[in-house]
């Protein structure tokens, strides 16, 4: 059941707390969803979160740590004892006891795992420990359901009823040989539509998509959002089926992957929270923080080399700020399509076709902009040169504006750099810089100076 959070409802659960009055406290909770309860346990004091933890079945708060922000569940464990850990690891699929238990140190890891009752479970997440946490391996989870392609259908849907009993949601029924390597996968219709007598091998599908234990976890990614998939079996280096990926798990892959970009496209070189240190935030912003102030100091330089230029035009230092804005928005908007784009595959052909469209594209907005400010600085100031060389600059300026922002993340992408980050300071600094350079050198030959 889903329930409102409100100040008054947190209330109510602290009061009972420190009545510990627990039957109350249970009947209040008892129909509310786990990601409801965490909601709770974020709001509460920490010896109130461990509380309700030590209170509630471990069916109920194993999924309640799971959905728990990582820092509020890290300060709850570090109150619960190893035994306590492993009851919640216990009732908990195995890539998600796997993600918990990466958390604890070396000491505690060992200590967990021991506590753990369920010797195959246990042996389950251990061998999910050796994968890298971004990669198909590290997602994975070993819960499944698997047939051998030479049973008939009567077998198969006997043992089928067993393994679900392991198995939270059952999304696909896939195939192996006697060696445990992937067929294929079987459609529930033809199992409900052949006759019980029938060998697997005769009804499978043999088109199956599936990752390696190693492919990034990106790629894992795009791979289910191109297919629509909601699970995808994942296979060992000799095609053995070693577990699966759900949605549930690329979903999360795909959200801190936006909020990386996101930071990244705002400055930020490391991913941090606003409940952060000041030390933490201060390391995150300060490097491109420094490069901006570097780009001005550069603008700067530039601006003074062209000094003959403002003692003779005073007018276009005034129009400097527009020049450099109109060269960082148009770069950006550039950028963040190719990124878009990139995350997306949505890029193809050359990138030499990539550019030249992107050229067209900000030739024709430099000449409708170009014109709107050709007739306000005509029309304010009574002299046509000046407004000639603004707007012609401000035509150059947004074509190669442009160029450098299409090419940076495609150039980047290529080198195996995450192109996000064109779409943040990288991008504008540069671009003013240029800009700014471009404008003068421009207006200096129209206007002979």
């Amino acid at each position: 059941m889903s329930v409102e959070i409100t100040k008054q409802f947190i209330e109510d659960v602290q009061l009972l707390i420190a009545d510990k009055n627990n039957k109350s406290l249970l009947l209040l909770l008892e129909e509310i969803h786990y990601a409801d309860i965490a909601e709770i346990l974020e709001e509460l004091y920490l010896e109130e979160s461990v509380y309700l933890i030590r209170l509630l079945d471990s069916d109920v708060t194993s999924e309640v740590i799971a959905e728990l922000d990582e820092d509020d569940r890290e300060k709850i464990l570090k109150e619960l004892s190893s035994k306590e850990i492993a009851e919640e690891l216990g009732e908990l699929d195995t890539d998600d006891a796997a993600d918990i238990i990466s958390e604890l140190s070396e000491e505690q890891k060992e200590e967990v795992i021991s506590h753990i009752e369920d010797v195959e479970h246990a042996k389950e997440i251990v061998e999910l420990l050796r994968y890298d946490e971004d990669t198909a391996g590290g997602l994975m989870a070993k819960e499944l359901v698997k047939v051998n392609e030479n049973w008939n259908v009567l077998t198969c849907v006997k043992e089928m009823r067993a393994q679900a009993e392991e198995v939270t949601r059952v999304h696909s029924i896939y195939v192996v040989d006697d060696n445990d390597k992937l067929k294929g996968r079987l459609s529930l219709k033809d199992l409900l539509t052949t006759s019980t007598k029938t060998a697997i091998k005769d009804v499978l599908i043999k088109k199956v998509d599936s990752v390696t234990v190693h492919e990034e976890a990106e790629e894992v990614a795009r791979i289910m959002q191109k297919y629509d998939l909601e699970a995808i079996p994942v296979v060992d280096e000799l095609g053995r089926l070693v577990g699966r990926i759900t949605i549930d798990d690329i979903v999360d892959v795909i959200k801190e992957e936006a909020e990386k970009d996101y930071q990244m496209a705002a400055g930020l070189v490391e991913d941090v929270e606003a409940d952060d240190t000041i030390w933490e935030l201060t390391r995150a912003r300060l490097p491109w923080l420094f490069l901006g102030l570097l780009g001005g100091v550069g603008a700067f330089l530039i601006m003074e080399g062209f000094q003959e230029a403002f003692n003779k035009y005073a007018v276009l230092f005034f129009f400097t700020p527009l020049i450099a804005a109109m060269a960082g928005n148009v770069g950006v908007q550039s950028s963040a399509i190719i990124v878009q784009g990139l995350a997306n595959d949505d890029i193809k052909g050359s990138i030499n076709k990539r550019l030249l469209k992107e050229m067209l594209l900000a030739l024709l907005n430099g000449l409708f902009l170009a014109l709107f400010l050709f007739a306000f600085v005509w029309i304010y100031k009574g002299e046509m040169m000046k407004a000639l060389a603004i707007s012609v600059s401000l035509i150059v300026v947004i074509v190669v504006a442009g160029i450098i922002g299409t090419f940076i993340p495609l150039f980047l992408n290529k080198r195996g750099v995450d192109p996000a980050i064109a779409t943040g300071p990288f991008i504008t600094t540069s671009n003013d810089i240029f800009g700014i350079l471009i404008y003068f050198w421009i207006a200096k030959m129209i206007l002979g100076i």
